[in-house]
């Protein structure tokens, strides 16, 4: 099967990595992405990631309503580093000698906030380079600042790099009409505009990040990142999920 997509930016949630509950580790969940992740890249697939920290840090929620939210925030932030490097360790561990012609497969964890002992500064043309050269580059810390969703930081770091598709993984297999587990007369949708998302409230990314991929032409993959080889079914074309366009 050919594939679609010659540079792609993957959105995963932390609790799509997270053991049970959603919370701390699951290597085995983050190995079984790595390892689709090393196969596209074999192929030729430009792959960059952005990481939640859900499973981590959640923010204001329970007990922490009063804390300040730009000090909620940064904590989210530096919960999404303690992901990204855990997931390069994942893929630099199972990619060793699954490049092309054999070689390991490379990835570098770029932050928005300097941390240099444990990842590099993000700079958009270094990325770049590293992308063309087929090192897989995950994107750490957000924005860089509060008030942003790792979502916004998905749609922005798509845009920047001039990925061909943001491929949203998540724990649900389409984008309803309403939320399933509420309502049971909610329906599948496969394809929907931009605007459609936002006429109709549907949640599936912050507004913000919504126009950004509109105002950069940029589609958005839904799909249910559980179903077997679903990175790769997507990225080589398969039709899974939704399309927003």
């Amino acid at each position: 099967m050919e594939k679609n997509y010659k540079r792609v930016l993957i959105k995963l949630s932390g609790e799509a990595l997270g053991a049970e509950g959603g919370k701390g580790f699951n290597m085995e969940a983050m190995e079984k992405v790595a390892g689709q992740i090393c196969a596209l890249s074999a192929e030729g697939v430009e792959i960059a990631l952005v990481i939640g920290g859900g499973n981590i840090w959640r923010g204001r929620e329970g007990g922490l309503s009063s804390m300040d939210r730009c000090t909620a925030d940064y904590m989210g932030m530096l919960s999404t580093v303690l992901n990204a490097l855990a997931m390069q360790d994942a893929i630099e561990r199972v990619g060793k000698g699954k490049g092309a012609d054999g070689n390991d497969i490379v990835c570098r964890v770029m932050t928005a906030i300097e941390m240099r002992q444990i990842a590099e500064p993000y700079a958009r043309r270094k990325a770049m380079a590293y992308l063309k050269d087929k090192k897989v580059v995950i994107f750490a810390c957000g924005t860089g600042s509060p008030f942003f969703t790792t979502d916004t930081t998905a749609a922005l770091r798509a845009a920047e790099i001039g990925a061909d598709a943001l491929l949203f993984a998540k724990n649900i297999d389409y984008v309803y009409t309403a939320d399933p587990r509420i309502d049971p007369t909610a329906t599948p949708i496969r394809d929907i505009s931009y605007l459609g998302v936002i006429e109709k409230g549907l949640k599936v990314m912050d507004f913000s990040a919504l126009t950004l991929c509109m105002d950069n032409r940029i589609p958005i993959l839904v799909f249910a990142l559980k179903e077997d080889n679903a990175i790769i079914r997507v990225a080589h074309g398969e039709r899974m999920g939704t399309i927003v366009s």
